[in-house]
């Protein structure tokens, strides 16, 4: 574990658990699920889906004439990349930041990077992806588990509609009732939660990316997932395409205020 300090904040990197954001915590209070509370590497901290976010249909997707398979790792799918089981290298660390890297265990090969800096009023992640010797489809994001807030501020213009298998169809509609494990695009920024342990926390979500996957279905915890395409974006034809050497980059920043 590595642990950057600035200000009110404290940020734990763990390198050996998929290169993920363990805790983070401000003014005294954790704001992400634990290790110790959840011992499933899909469901606490926050961590990077790298080189797919959410699921892939059936592990299976076709790129330039040829069919793939992934390893099916929840349900009958392939879901979140292989970046956040993997151990990743620590390339640099300061007080205040870190530098990580991954080779990329999938049949395209690449190298996955982080650089994940501490401020006193925000965490900034910096995830990118490589392509090696040879073309990729690509899509990356994060997943933090926050513990369920006393309140949230999460507008979106339209959200993706799932089928029976719970993946996106690529048809857009307006956002439907919650709970949420849906997949948003038009974010309405401020991104906002409340936290339970000390309601005078707001914590803000920002990102460039332009999808945004929405899990409040359990009651200990809500996820606000920046992606750069949709859950099965190999299969709807909305993943980024790599040439070799060429990069996909995308930045998360968590910030709070206390009042």
């Amino acid at each position: 574990m590595n642990i950057l300090e600035s200000g009110p904040a404290e940020a734990t990197v763990s390198p050996s658990d998929g290169g993920r954001i363990a805790q983070l915590t401000v003014f005294g209070t954790d704001l992400l699920v634990a290790k110790e509370q959840r011992d499933d590497p899909m469901s606490w901290g926050s961590y990077p889906m790298v080189p797919y976010a959410g699921r892939v249909r059936h592990g299976r997707f076709s790129f330039q004439g040829r069919w793939y398979e992934l390893p099916v790792t929840l349900g009958e799918h392939a879901i979140h990349g292989c970046g956040y089981i993997d151990e990743w290298s620590v390339l640099d660390i300061g007080r205040e930041h870190i530098e990580l890297q991954c080779p990329l265990d999938w049949p395209f090969g690449g190298t996955a990077h982080q650089h994940i800096q501490l401020t006193p009023v925000a965490l900034v992640c910096v995830l990118s992806i490589l392509a090696g010797d040879r073309a990729m489809p690509a899509t990356i994001g994060w997943h933090p588990w926050f513990h369920k807030p006393v309140s949230d501020r999460l507008r979106f213009a339209q959200m993706y509609v799932r089928d029976d298998e719970g993946i996106p169809t690529g048809e857009l509609v307006a956002p439907k009732p919650r709970p949420w494990d849906d997949c948003f695009v038009g974010a309405e920024q401020p991104l906002q939660l409340t936290a339970a342990a000390d309601p005078a926390i707001t914590v803000t979500i920002s990102s460039d990316c332009d999808h945004w996957v929405v899990y409040d279905e359990p009651e200990h915890a809500t996820c606000v997932e920046p992606q750069s395409g949709p859950p099965d974006a190999f299969n709807l034809g909305r993943a980024a395409v790599l040439a070799p050497g060429e990069l996909l980059q995308r930045t998360m920043t968590i910030g709070w205020t206390r009042t």
